[in-house]
């Protein structure tokens, strides 16, 4: 699946998927804080899914509580047939009703469930088993903690491999364009990037220089045929 990208935009996200490069959306409250998105979630998440659509848009519940959790997603599920409900591996203080609440959504209500905050192999590995569709766990948070992200993506691809477990491996907080390819071949099905990072991995300057090099060079070309028309032009006059 690849790339699915981080914004809570719409203009974003066609301006990419319009590129055919994206494979799902992601977003979250700081996403959509940060992105100062005005309108309210029901609208945003409903014109994003519209746009990618049959791909997935994962949206987070905005609360802890069990109950709430529960209506949340049910109510998230019911905008669009290709929303994904995001629920971290557990509360604040270390709660573990949100396992119970992702194996619930997903074998006894059909709705598919992104377990996300994750910094471990652990972690994902057991949220696999309560069935998530997919894990997602913070490469760059990992990387930050002084851990190389990769074994643990190595690790628990091999898992999911032993256990014939269906969870896709998303890694998300993604701070460099290295890390894309790099997590990617290290085994996780996807990579969240942020709309600047994306461009990062399309623009390098020397193809900037490569193109305005061909560019210059046919302009000289068109320039010289021109020249040698009109050459022939007054010869054919005389």
């Amino acid at each position: 699946m690849a790339i699915f990208l981080d914004t809570g935009k719409v203009e974003e996200v066609e301006q990419f998927h319009k590129l055919g490069i994206i494979r799902g959306v992601t977003t979250n409250p700081t996403i959509l804080y940060r992105s100062g998105v005005k309108k309210v979630l029901k609208d945003c998440s409903r014109d994003i899914a519209r746009v990618i659509a049959p791909y997935p848009l994962s949206v987070e519940v905005t609360t802890n509580d069990r109950q709430k959790m529960f209506d949340q997603a049910k109510e998230f599920s019911s905008w669009a047939e290709n929303i994904v409900v995001k629920i971290t591996v557990h509360g604040p203080e270390g709660e573990l009703d949100n396992l119970e609440v992702v194996h619930e959504l997903e074998t006894r209500h059909n709705i598919r469930v992104n377990v996300t905050a994750m910094m471990s192999a652990q972690q994902c590995f057991l949220a696999a088993m309560a069935g998530a569709t997919y894990v997602s766990m913070f490469g760059g948070r990992v990387n930050n903690m002084g851990y190389n992200v990769v074994e643990e993506i190595k690790k628990l691809s091999k898992l999911l491999e032993d256990f014939k477990l269906k969870s896709k491996i998303i890694l998300g907080s993604t701070r460099e364009v290295l890390n894309v390819v790099e997590w990617l071949h290290a085994g996780a099905h996807i990579v969240t990037v942020l709309p600047n990072l994306l461009k990062g991995m399309i623009i390098h300057p020397y193809t900037k220089e490569t193109v305005k090099m061909f560019l210059d060079d046919a302009a000289k070309a068109e320039e010289e045929l021109l020249k040698d028309e009109r050459i022939k032009s007054e010869t054919l006059r005389i």
